[in-house]
Parts: structure tokens; C-alpha cells; sequence
């Protein structure tokens, strides 16, 4: 059987960063703090992907749905969102990361938007990992616009590109917080993807968890809907191994 060893296989892995809120109140503490130490976990998970074999990270920031949140939770993110964009900039320009924001712009306020897109340009060379924030973001919504735009002689790679961008598709969704769902989170882009759910709330997940998490994708065989082992057919055994 061929296979595929980690170093020429981009490895694209999207997570669902739940349990913020939860996290603070549990502690007595507000949701916008619990956001305040997910941003935190946001950090650790950035620094430690590169070196776990990540070369695409998407990570769920806010919903379109996250609107009807009460004003006082929303506004906080929009607040924290900003302050990690000043904070972090520099940093992710030297780690050579490349920071790409997914979903609508248009609702969000004008001076997090001006910042995202100035710091899109000045990571644009970034080569280490493409970092992936979906802000405002509908995987329903994407997959339509895109529909909308398809050429009736396109093909379905065509479409593929158009939804799912160079990322491409996803190989590793996980998510934290104990819930075990998508929420209209990168639907097309996850038809094949492996999944991993935790009890653990996003503040708490750390590069160790980062780094089990995929030791535990590492021992899966992905088959793609073919028959595995069947070797001289030319299916792939896409199992990462670093």
C-alpha cells in the first residue's frame, strides 16, 4: 500500500472552541471572562500545531447565530477579538503564520474589519501554518453564495475550491465543550473529515491535549469510502505519521 508521509500531506485541522462561557460561570466568574481565557487557549493551540504536523488551523470564533447572544456577551467579543488581532499580530507575522478570516465582514464593526484585512496582508507570506478564524461565519450561508456563483459547466472541484479555499478540506475536526455536533460549522469541508469531542472546556485545552488528540487520529485509517487494505488499487492509506 502507498502511503503518504506527513511532510508532503497538508494536514487541516478545524475546531469548535465551546465551553467558554460555561467555563466562567461554573467558576463564578462572567461568560466575557471565560472568553477572555479561551483567547488564551487560542495561543497555546497556535503555538503547538506547526509542530504536531498542522499546516491549515480553522478555528470557530463566532457564528452568524452568535448575534442573538445578549449585547453586553457580543460586544465583549468584538472587544477581545480586536485586542488579539493588536496583541498578537507581531507574533504571528515572525512564527510565519497566515492569518486568513472566513465569513461576513459587512456586520462587523468597521474598525475590526479594517484591522483583520491589514493583518491578512501583513501575514500573507506566512509559510509555517495558515490560521483560519471564522468570524460571523454560516457553512450553509458559504456553500450558497458559492452556488450562487458556480458556472454551469464548473466541475465539483470547482465548487470544492470555491467553498473550501486553499485549505481544502478538512482532516481533523475537534471540539471541545462536550457537545457533539457541527453547528453549521465547515459542512462541505468536513465530508471526510475524522472528528474528536472532549468534555473538556476550551479554556482548559492545551498543546498536550492538541497533541493527544491527534496521536489518537494518527492510529486511524481513513478510507475515503474504499476497501481498506485493498493496496494494489491505488487507494491511499492517509494515517499521518510524524
Amino acid at each position: 500500500m502507498q502511503r503518504k508521509s506527513s511532510a508532503r500531506l497538508p494536514f487541516h485541522v478545524a475546531i469548535i472552541m465551546d465551553g467558554n462561557g460555561r467555563w466562567g460561570t461554573s467558576r463564578g466568574l462572567s461568560r466575557a471572562d471565560g472568553h477572555i481565557a479561551g483567547a488564551e487557549a487560542v495561543r497555546r493551540t497556535v503555538e503547538a500545531a506547526p509542530d504536531l504536523g498542522v499546516t491549515a488551523l480553522t478555528l470557530f470564533a463566532f457564528s452568524s447565530a452568535n448575534w442573538a447572544r445578549p449585547h453586553d456577551e457580543v460586544e465583549a467579543l468584538m472587544r477581545l477579538f480586536r485586542e488579539y488581532l493588536a496583541s498578537d499580530g507581531a507574533r504571528l507575522v515572525e512564527s510565519g503564520v497566515k492569518l486568513v478570516l472566513l465569513g461576513r465582514r459587512d456586520r462587523l464593526p468597521p474598525d475590526l474589519s479594517v484591522a483583520a484585512e491589514a493583518l491578512e496582508r501583513a501575514t500573507a507570506c506566512g509559510d509555517r501554518l495558515t490560521l483560519r478564524i471564522a468570524l460571523d461565519y454560516s457553512s450553509r450561508a458559504a456553500i450558497v453564495r458559492a452556488a450562487a456563483a458556480f458556472r454551469s459547466d464548473g466541475s465539483i472541484d470547482d465548487l470544492d475550491r470555491m467553498i473550501a479555499g486553499e485549505a481544502g478540506p478538512v482532516d481533523f475536526l475537534i471540539r471541545t465543550g462536550g457537545q457533539q455536533r457541527l453547528s453549521d460549522f465547515l459542512l462541505w469541508e468536513c465530508a471526510y473529515a475524522e472528528f474528536w469531542f472532549t468534555e473538556r472546556m476550551w479554556p482548559e485545552f492545551t498543546g498536550d491535549d492538541l497533541s493527544e488528540a491527534i496521536c489518537d487520529f494518527r492510529r486511524r485509517v481513513r478510507t475515503f469510502g474504499a476497501v481498506p487494505g485493498a493496496g494494489d488499487d491505488g487507494v491511499v492509506d492517509r494515517r499521518i505519521a510524524l
